[in-house]
């Protein structure tokens, strides 16, 4: 397998530039790419210092690396786009185009799309966070009146990550409840869920795939028995079926995937501007 190395570059933390970066290199299949993150490259002396790390990975592999960059400040800019690579300069590509469209010069301020300038939004998000944190696993049910989402399945289906990017991304208010057999194997929804019927949204995942995230937590246990999975499985898409309840497989589609798949289908709107 040809192999490279993918390197995201930043003066913050480098979740624009992994994003980015990441959308570009998963369309190359057949090459494995060795992921690298330099993050907070915001003086000279760091830009010198990520230049000859750069440099550094060309002369060890005999290969350019695959530099993607969202670098704000200039001079910075200018420094690293001298490195032995292959470098895309996100900002450098797209600020010019849109000052000449804009008729404004762009600001070259660090950290506008992270910081907490949106005071609101920054709020919104950590409500949301701590929300997702309070009401995982089912461990509380009293507050799900203020909850937008409440996701449904079974144990180690992908809730809680779901629940957690929701929160950080769209400030989506997002409780979790896991199925027991308990539950499964009842003729109705638990107590504390039928409330909020219009509030539940499933989650479901391949029966083997399930065995294989459970036997890693805990091996050869009845709780992560292939035959269990499936009957969980079955039970679950169920009961979903039957009460109407909207649902994704998690099988195939990463977390960013479901939690998009998931505002569109419920019509969440996104809480942060």
């Amino acid at each position: 397998m040809n192999r490279r190395t993918a390197i995201f570059l930043s003066d913050r933390t480098g979740i624009t530039a992994e994003t980015l970066g990441l959308s570009l290199i998963s369309q190359f299949e057949g090459i494995h790419f060795t992921q690298v993150t330099l993050p907070f490259v915001d003086s000279i002396e760091k830009a010198y210092e990520a230049t000859n790390r750069i440099n550094q990975s060309k002369s060890a592999n005999g290969v350019k690396p695959i530099v993607f960059a969202t670098i704000v400040n200039p001079e910075i800019r200018h420094i690293l786009q001298k490195c032995d690579a292959y470098y895309i300069d996100f900002f450098d590509t797209y600020l010019p185009g849109l000052e000449n469209e804009l008729q404004t010069k762009s600001a070259n301020v660090m950290g506008r799309s992270h910081g907490v300038g949106n005071t609101h939004s920054y709020n919104t998000r950590i409500e949301a966070v701590n929300f997702a944190l309070n009401y995982d696993d089912g461990a509380r049910t009293s507050g799900y009146d203020s909850a937008d989402v409440i996701l449904v399945g079974v144990s180690r289906c992908g809730k809680t990550p779901t629940s957690l990017y929701l929160a950080m991304q769209f400030g989506i208010r997002a409780a979790n409840y896991p199925f027991t057999d308990d539950d499964l194997h009842a003729t109705t929804l638990p107590k504390a869920l039928r409330p909020h019927r219009t509030k539940l949204f499933g989650l479901t995942i391949d029966p083997k795939r399930l065995h294989a995230i459970r036997q890693g937590r805990s091996p050869n246990s009845n709780y992560a028995n292939l035959e269990q999975c499936q009957k969980e499985i079955q039970a679950v898409e169920d009961l979903f079926h039957h009460e109407k309840i909207p649902f994704l497989s998690s099988t195939n589609l990463s977390i960013e995937e479901l939690a998009t798949k998931l505002m569109v289908i419920s019509g969440l709107e996104r809480r942060l501007r």
